[in-house]
Formats: C-alpha cells, sequence, structure tokens
C-alpha cells in the first residue's frame, strides 16, 4: 500500500473542523499525488473578472491571507496564460513517445518576423482606451477591464488555441506597461540575441515610434552566448526592416571569443566576484545613442563620467567580495511606485522634464533586463532570476541626477511561435511545465544533443548501433548518465532529466540561435564583415579581468527527495553571486556547445 503523506497536528485539527462529507472527500484525494495537482489546477483556472470562456493558468501563484501591511498583493503581477488542456498534454506526450527526431535543415532555423506576428492582424497588444479627468478611477478601471476582455475575445475568436503562442492574460501586468511607455522619454526594448525576433513585436515598434513619437532603442542582449556574425546578421536586419530603430549590443558578462576553453572546465560555472557588473558591453554605446536622441536638450555628462569610473575601477580592481562591491560608489536612488503613481498622467507630457531623462525599460520575461540594470549601475540593485515573472514592483532607478531608468515586469505579447520555442526561451518557468518532453524534442531535432552529452540509446545492447531516437528516449538516457531517479521505486525520473536539459538550453551551455532570412546562404559574408571583426575585439577588450572563479556543477545523484524540489530552488538565484555558464569559441554549433568536449565518461 502506498505511504500515507504527513499529518500534522494543527492540519488535524483543521481538519476537524470540516463537514464530514468534505472530510471524505479530502481524505480520500489527498493520499495521491493526481489528487493534490487536480485541486492545484482547479484553483487556479481562471482569473478574476475573466468573461472568456477559456481556462487561466496563473503562475507563481502564492497562497495570500489578503493585501499585505503596505496593500501590497504578492500576486498582482504573476503570469497568466492559457492552460492546456489534459487531453492535449496526453497527446504530446505520447507524441514524445513515439515520434521518431529527424535533424531540420539550417533553412529551419530560419525566423522570419511576417510570419510570427503577422503586422496588421489582430495579434495586437491591448491599448489604454480613451479617458478624460471627469471620470473615477473605478470608471476608468471598468473601461479598461471591459476593453481588455474585448481584446481577448478578438484573438481567440480568430485563433484556435493549437496555433496561438504563450502571452499574457494578465491585465495588472499590461497596466504597468502603460504606465512605463506613458512617463518614458526613450523606451530600451530589450530582447535575447538568440532568438531576438521571438522578443520583438512590430505592433510595439508602430505604437512607441508611431502615435506616442517616441525613440525605440533595441537592445541585443546576452551577446555572449552567440556567434559574433550573427549578432551582426541581426543588426543588420532590423536596420533593414525599422530604420527607426536605435541599435545596441549588450552583455553583461562579455567574454573574449578568440580564447580556447578548457576542456576539463566545461561542467564548471563561472562565479564572478566583486566588480563583475562593471565590465559590461554596451553602456557607451547606449549613451551615444541617447546623446543622438535627445540631441543636447539633457546633459549626458554625469553618465559618461560614471562610465569611464566603472571602467577605470575594472580595469585596476580585482574585488575580493560583494561587500567591496556593495560600498564602492556613489548610492543609486530607488523608488518603489505605488498605486498611485501608476494613474494615467494625461494625454501630454513634458518631454525630458527638470532635466531628466526617463528610460523605460521593457521585453519579455528571461531576455535580461534586471542584469542590464545592475550592468548600467555596475553593481547589483536589481535581484535576478531564471524564474520568468521575477521582477514584481514597478521600480525607477536614477542611474545619474539627469538619468532615471523604469523597470517594467517581462510581458509575453500574442504571437503564433510554437510553445515549445517559447518554452526554450524562457518565457514559461521551467520548474512548472507539465509536459517538457515535446521541448526536448524540439531542441534535439535542430541541435545534435546526443551527440553532444554522448548519450547511448536506452534500448541499445552495442553502443555503436544506430537507434532511432524519440524525445523520451533522450530523457530516459540523460536521466541514467546523471543518476536521476524516482524516490520510490527507482525508475528513471524522466521529467527531471527533462527539466535539466531544458535549463542547460536556457543557460546557453545547449546552444540554440535562430537566423535571420538568407543566413545559411551568406554566412561567409557575415563572418569576414568588418562589424564582427571589431566585435571580436571589442569583446575581448572589455572580457575577464582575473577576478573569476570557477567551481564544478554539483553532482546530481539519485536520492529520496521530493519531485521538483531541486527545480525549484534552481529557479531562484538569490541575492549572492551571478552564476552564468561558460562558453566555447568559434560559431559553430559542436565548437560553441561545452559538452562537445567532453569524452564518453567525463560528462
Amino acid at each position: 500500500l502506498p505511504r500515507a503523506p504527513p499529518f500534522s497536528a494543527g492540519q488535524h485539527w483543521r481538519h476537524q473542523l470540516l463537514p464530514a462529507g468534505l472530510q471524505d472527500g479530502l481524505r480520500s484525494s489527498s493520499n495521491s499525488r493526481s489528487g493534490s495537482r487536480e485541486r492545484r489546477e482547479e484553483q487556479t483556472d481562471t482569473s478574476d473578472g475573466e468573461s472568456v470562456t477559456h481556462h487561466i493558468r496563473r503562475l507563481n501563484q502564492q497562497p495570500s491571507q489578503g493585501l499585505g501591511p503596505r496593500g501590497y498583493d504578492p500576486n498582482r503581477y504573476r503570469l497568466h496564460f492559457e492552460r492546456d488542456s489534459r487531453e492535449e498534454v496526453e497527446r504530446r506526450k505520447r507524441a514524445a513517445r513515439e515520434q521518431v527526431l529527424q535533424p531540420v535543415s539550417a533553412e529551419l532555423l530560419e525566423l522570419d518576423i511576417q510570419e510570427v506576428y503577422q503586422p496588421g492582424s489582430v495579434l495586437d497588444f491591448p491599448r489604454r482606451p480613451p479617458w478624460n479627468y471627469e471620470m473615477s478611477k473605478e470608471q476608468l478601471m471598468s473601461q479598461e477591464e471591459r476593453s481588455f476582455q474585448e481584446y481577448l475575445g478578438k484573438i481567440h475568436g480568430a485563433y484556435t488555441s493549437e496555433k496561438l503562442s504563450y502571452f499574457e492574460h494578465n491585465l495588472e501586468t499590461w497596466r504597468q506597461l502603460w504606465r512605463v511607455l506613458e512617463m518614458s522619454d526613450i523606451v530600451l526594448l530589450i530582447t535575447d540575441i538568440r532568438h531576438p525576433v521571438v522578443n520583438f513585436p512590430p505592433a510595439l515598434y508602430e505604437y512607441v515610434t508611431g502615435e506616442l513619437g517616441l525613440a525605440l532603442v533595441l537592445v541585443l542582449n546576452k551577446v555572449d552566448l552567440a556567434p559574433p556574425a550573427l549578432v551582426v546578421a541581426w543588426k543588420h536586419y532590423f536596420h533593414q526592416h525599422y530604420p527607426q530603430l536605435h541599435i545596441v549590443l549588450f552583455t553583461s558578462f562579455p567574454r573574449d571569443p578568440r580564447t580556447p576553453q578548457d576542456p576539463s572546465s566545461v561542467l564548471k560555472k563561472s562565479r564572478r566576484r566583486g566588480r563583475g557588473w562593471t565590465r559590461a558591453l554596451g553602456p557607451e554605446q547606449l549613451l551615444r545613442a541617447c546623446e543622438a536622441i535627445t540631441a543636447g536638450k539633457v546633459d549626458l555628462s554625469s553618465w559618461r563620467e560614471k562610465i569611464a569610473r566603472d571602467v577605470a575601477g575594472a580595469t585596476w580592481g580585482n574585488g575580493s567580495g560583494e561587500e567591496e562591491e556593495e560600498e564602492d560608489g556613489p548610492a543609486v536612488l530607488v523608488e518603489q511606485q505605488t498605486d498611485s503613481a501608476m494613474e494615467p498622467t494625461g494625454p501630454t507630457r513634458e518631454r525630458y522634464k527638470d532635466g531628466v531623462v526617463t528610460i523605460g525599460c521593457v521585453g519579455f520575461p528571461n531576455v535580461g533586463k534586471s542584469s542590464l540594470i545592475n550592468g548600467l549601475v555596475g553593481r547589483k540593485v536589481v535581484s535576478v532570476s531564471r524564474t520568468p515573472g521575477h521582477t514584481r514592483y514597478f521600480q525607477t532607478y536614477f542611474l545619474t541626477p539627469s538619468v532615471k531608468l523604469c523597470d517594467c515586469p517581462g510581458l509575453i505579447f500574442p504571437s503564433l511561435l510554437p510553445r515549445q520555442l517559447q518554452v526554450l526561451a524562457g518565457i514559461y518557468p521551467i520548474a512548472q511545465i507539465q509536459e517538457p518532453y515535446t521541448a526536448v524534442g524540439y531542441l534535439a531535432s535542430r541541435i545534435p544533443v546526443q551527440a553532444l552529452l554522448h548519450l547511448r540509446h536506452p534500448e541499445a545492447e552495442d553502443p555503436s548501433a544506430e537507434h532511432p531516437w524519440c524525445a523520451w528516449d533522450i530523457c530516459e538516457a540523460w536521466a541514467e548518465k546523471r543518476g536521476y531517479k524516482t524516490a520510490k521505486a527507482a525508475r528513471n525520473d524522466v521529467y527531471r532529466a527533462a527539466n535539466s536539459l531544458l535549463r542547460l538550453a536556457l543557460d546557453g551551455r545547449l546552444s540554440l540561435c535562430f537566423h535571420p532570412p538568407g543566413y545559411s546562404e551568406q554566412k561567409g559574408t557575415w563572418e569576414s564583415h568588418p562589424e564582427t571583426m571589431e566585435l571580436v575585439v571589442l569583446q575581448g577588450r572589455v572580457g575577464p579581468a582575473g577576478d573569476e572563479e570557477e567551481e564544478e556543477e554539483e553532482e546530481l545523484s539519485s536520492s529520496c527527495e521530493e519531485e521538483g524540489e531541486e527545480d525549484r530552488d534552481a529557479d531562484e538565484e538569490g541575492e549572492g553571486d551571478e552564476d552564468t555558464p561558460t562558453s566555447a569559441p568559434g560559431s559553430s554549433l559542436a565548437a560553441r556547445n561545452p559538452y562537445a568536449l567532453l569524452g564518453e565518461d567525463e560528462c
């Protein structure tokens, strides 16, 4: 018989207060993991005020007994996605077991933004409806709610759930975007260089540059995770299709791509200490873009002086710990905005008020908005996490007396992207994925995961023989290799293995980069492009200065830990040092992936 779950004295006392019928129902369902899962799903099926007939799943939901002492609701800005039906989840599980993976051609790695977002269709983003000062707060919020429900109804009426991607259904988070756009003089749209088309909604570009008349700066972030030639190709692609963009290349942790990697350190993570944030690549480019936009209307000399100080400090400083980093430099003023500050400001707003330029930072989850702000400030002022939706507050940071940064929670715009690609992009929290196997299959059909990780087919008696692989086989082989076992039956824990593989992809250690249209045919041209050589030299000049420590990744053995406990821990990086994966040189996939350098017994 299955072992009964622990039942504390407090739970027993509360259980006795329930009606007898409810006690029996809870007792019967509490003895199974599926029963508890079903109760959690029922509690998160719909959102408040929902009139659209589809189900909503609230991610990262926290138990709350009302508002906090300052009126803060911890669940106010949680991610709200459409729930996958149980039939759809089961169908994908069967496909992961049965469908043989076939490698796709390089042309299929090319993404065109016209196919992803279909500009001009209903795949837009919700706008704040017209208002005036005679309206009360309740009238305004009611009008926004009705407008938002109409927006959702149009999208779900035009596309089936199977075609639509995950996108934000939480009106409170969209209100954050409205407020940031209203109070900004310059808008930064941060994207991940591995798949920038995923993070670039054309509707936002048209709205910011057209209706609002603001400058939009596209930040291609994490350029250390992609070959320099691909970075330059994406830069030219966006310049060609969106000429009003100002494009900045950025990374908080630059590495010299010419430096050969030690094969013995591929399973190690670089732990940066001291002045790690001050060597960010991109602050000077962003300053030049803002100087061109403001055209002398704002004095940005203090920002230039700060960048010079950060560069000088990174050159001579080999910080030995976090305490030194926190004490150096002037204090950064941080403001948490209240509900009153979130109210609309009016149709027109004075630009560069009081000689201060306000820069709004918007983007999808997990593109590195918080890391970008830390890189601009020069030290850690915003906590970062691999979990999407980690930014919970609308905050402003005074970089200098004349430069103010506004941080907005990550937002997912509606599109026609495959949901598996969204999972690999870190848009959906990995620890809460109901079915991760098809995302692993999507990854393995585009990069040779089996060869890179030296996996042995679960049914192979002869290691040299060829066997067809499916997504489930890859997860089972990785579970066998890493020793992931279920707690009771000691079977291969394929769910945990699938989560592990997705985290390797999110960290960039299983590097999957998408290309702009035509990149495969012109790859040689981009590799010899003058801007590519300049980027290589620039990354080498601002690369690590010897204050990195490498520590070997913790070996995960089979244990009796509860399923998912380690996944939840791995999502949160906490407030301490910043762990980042080591990257390899070269532009080819096999050379870039750390596991390609491992021997059979070293993985």
